[in-house]
């Protein structure tokens, strides 16, 4: 009750300011401590499930900040860190208290050994390196001891160095092979006047090599360590303790406020990623649809940025180790400029892949359909990248009606099944989900949502009319999120639909509200304070059980290059616990379908199928290349690794060759927009030709057919009987 009470004030305290509150703060001018004040009340208060601030919360923030500030362990020494111990159970009573101490003694020695750190790479760039010496360098950070002394922190920084201009080394090597090659080749042409080619010595290479990296060490130092202020330091303080209660609550400071807001309003330009800091690199952790980098499909999900160029620059800079707002500013530009990018591949090989920067085409994120013939048979297949709709104005556009009127037109084409594409969907509009649930039953509940302290509320579906009330197939993968889940979970609970795809989805049961914390004073002298986005909600399913965590979980289980990659909820650091609450009543759909048996067809199936052996043993592959931490840092050694990663590649370059034998055809009205609308129709036939490679619309398919026919046979038998 006294939680609730506080809820209560709290909510007047974002409305209203209160004076009490604001009286407080103004005796305190100093921004951080007040910003301490402000989310650690609303975490306490308005968190769904806050965590109590102990002394194991308090080491849990002290293992993380450390790790977060100096994730490879090149600037801190052991004495140092001996020196932070002091406060490795006592920072839950500093924040309690207001106190930023821990913090303020971190920041400092930071700035100190920093910029020791540029006489370490000063010195260590201005000799050579022998790359013919036996040598390995692990990148195994988390596990890496802090060094001893001074002697042996420039000792590491060596290394990491000199494993740096390794990959330089063979770069500028590969170049002047290639060129040699070139050059070879046009022997015996007609000989034209050429600028004659100058072959470099080993000596020249190597020392051109370790200027790069020096100059990305100058360009790292001197555009981002420098331009990083204490302010920027302290919000990062602040993130470490709020992802203390889950990875989807987080303090956005005012730029991250600014940038938030503009992808929330669609009007985003750059090529169209969201990228997250892991250690010292930069991930891909989601493709916006629409975006140029979704566009061109070259770049995924789990890929690493190393470099950024562009396009009319020779040289790249180095991200590695790159605050996350600078190495954004590098990728981001005027549509129509081209950034090349050199990724870390989620398979472990390295390719530069150059990216057209542009708007994210809204029209791409909206539902689109096509017609599948398979053995004389028409199919539909809708593809939804995300559950959209326009809040200002529910009935103007949304994700529930578009699908309803795509198969109102499948249905006048005589489809015969329907597959439902929820593939890389991250969620989107609860109302949404709801009402396209709506399209595929009677009527009954859809989704429970529990709020802390407040009885669990029921959405349903109250139109009795269904659209179809065929064959249904959901595809799924790890990266369907939120309220595809919800999706996919009541038509498996209802046993309206078959779900194929991934072990498990994505596993994010939460809901999450954003609160501007410059609501919370009245005094705006402080400067903009951010926001504060944190978990409020939790989604279960009909059923009772939450898809927090697991998700929900195939009918039909198949294999994709993420099967062995760490990348669902489940992986994230402090996620919340799946539970179960009481379930709902509702009636199972009432068919002549034969689930279990199609269910089993499949699985025979893909035991079967070579294409998806193949993607399986790659998927594998690819994992054991991400957990290799060893490098040799004898060129040769190095060399013979990445040659012998290329050919060990090759054995899975039949999955893109792979086709199968069904053709897709846009819908009438579509075709007539063709003679006007040639980009259209070059975007759909590019979706058509990747659709005609996709093993797992092929079985998705197979198992339309297998309950079209279980359905006449089941039918036929009933009526005997």
């Amino acid at each position: 009750m006294k939680r609730k009470y506080n809820i209560i004030l709290l909510v007047l305290l974002l409305a209203f300011g209160s004076c009490s509150f604001t009286t407080k703060v103004d005796d305190d001018p100093d921004k951080d401590k007040l910003l301490i004040q402000i989310i650690t009340l609303a975490l306490d208060q308005l968190h769904f499930e806050p965590k109590e601030l102990n002394d194991a919360f308090s080491a849990e923030i002290y293992s993380d900040y450390l790790e977060l500030v100096d994730p490879l362990k090149r600037y801190f020494l052991q004495s140092d860190v001996d020196d932070f111990k002091k406060f490795e159970t006592e920072i839950d009573d500093q924040l309690r208290a207001y106190d930023i101490s821990f913090f303020s003694l971190v920041y400092e020695r930071l700035v100190q050994r920093q910029e020791e750190a540029k006489s370490y790479y000063k010195d260590i760039l201005a000799k050579p390196f022998d790359f013919n010496q036996d040598e390995d360098y692990n990148t195994d950070y988390k596990n890496l001891p802090y060094a001893k002394n001074k002697k042996g922190l420039k000792e590491r920084w060596r290394q990491q160095l000199k494993f740096n201009t390794l990959s330089s080394y063979d770069t500028l090597m590969d170049e002047q092979n290639d060129t040699a090659k070139v050059k070879e080749d046009e022997e015996g042409t007609e000989a034209i006047e050429k600028e004659p080619v100058v072959k470099k010595t080993i000596t020249e290479i190597e020392a051109e090599a370790r200027a790069e990296t020096s100059k990305a060490l100058d360009n790292y130092f001197t555009d981002y360590i420098e331009d990083m202020d204490r302010e920027d330091w302290f919000g990062m303080y602040v993130n470490t303790i709020v992802e203390e209660f889950d990875p989807h609550t987080s303090y956005l400071a005012p730029t991250d406020k600014d940038r938030f807001d503009q992808q929330m309003s669609g009007k985003l330009e750059g090529i169209g990623a969201r990228l997250q800091k892991k250690m010292d690199y930069i991930k891909i952790v989601e493709l916006i649809s629409g975006g140029p980098a979704w566009r061109d499909g070259e770049i995924e999900v789990g890929d690493v940025i190393m470099k950024v160029r562009q396009d009319k620059e020779k040289e790249a800079i180095s991200v590695v180790g790159m605050r996350i707002d600078d190495a954004i500013k590098l990728i981001k530009g005027p549509k129509g400029t081209k950034v090349i990018l050199t990724m870390k591949k989620v398979d472990g090989t390295i390719q530069d892949i150059a990216v057209t920067r542009d708007l994210v085409e809204l029209e791409e994120t909206y539902a689109k359909s096509s017609i599948v013939k398979k053995d004389n048979k028409n199919y539909g297949i809708i593809n939804l990248p995300k559950f959209y709709v326009d809040f200002e104005d529910y009935n103007n556009r949304n994700a529930a009606t578009d699908i309803k009127l795509e198969i109102e037109r499948l249905k006048e084409a005589g489809i015969e099944g329907l597959v439902l594409d929820l593939r890389n969907n991250g969620g989107g509009s609860l109302r949404t989900v709801v009402d396209m649930a709506g399209l595929f039953i009677k009527e009954g509940p859809i989704v429970q949502v529990r709020s802390t302290d407040e009885p669990k509320e029921v959405l349903r579906d109250t139109d009795k009319s269904i659209v179809w009330d065929g064959p249904l197939v959901i595809m799924v993968n790890e990266l369907s999120a939120s309220a595809s889940e919800i999706l996919a979970a009541a038509m498996q609970d209802y046993k309206r639909a078959i779900i194929i795809g991934s072990k498990q989805t994505y596993g994010k049961g939460t809901v999450q509200n954003v609160l501007d914390l410059n609501r919370m004073v009245r005094n705006s002298s402080h400067g903009d304070l951010g926001a504060l986005k944190l978990t409020r909600q939790k989604f279960y399913r009909i059923n009772g059980g939450s898809t927090q965590l697991e998700g929900v979980k195939s009918d039909v289980v198949v294999p994709d290059r993420y099967s062995f990659i760490d990348i669902g909820e489940r992986d994230q650091e402090n996620p919340l616990a799946w539970d179960k609450i009481t379930p709902v009543d509702f009636e199972v759909w009432n068919s002549y379908f034969d689930y279990d048996r199609t269910i089993a067809n499949s699985k025979e199936r893909m035991a079967n199928n070579e294409q998806l052996k193949l993607i399986e043993n790659s998927a594998k592959w690819a994992k054991t290349k991400m957990d290799d931490n060893s490098y040799s840092l004898n060129y040769e050694k190095y060399r013979a690794e990445l040659k012998l990663n290329e050919e060990e590649a090759k054995q899975f370059e039949a999955i893109s060759d792979y086709k199968t034998n069904l053709t897709f055809e846009s819908l009438p009205y579509e075709q007539k927009m063709f003679d006007q609308d040639t980009t259209l129709r070059d975007k759909r036939n590019r979706w058509h030709e990747n659709l005609s490679k996709d093993v797992y619309v092929e079985e998705a398919l197979n198992v339309l057919n297998d309950l079209k026919m279980t359905y006449e046979i089941k039918k036929v038998a009933t009526i005997k009987n």
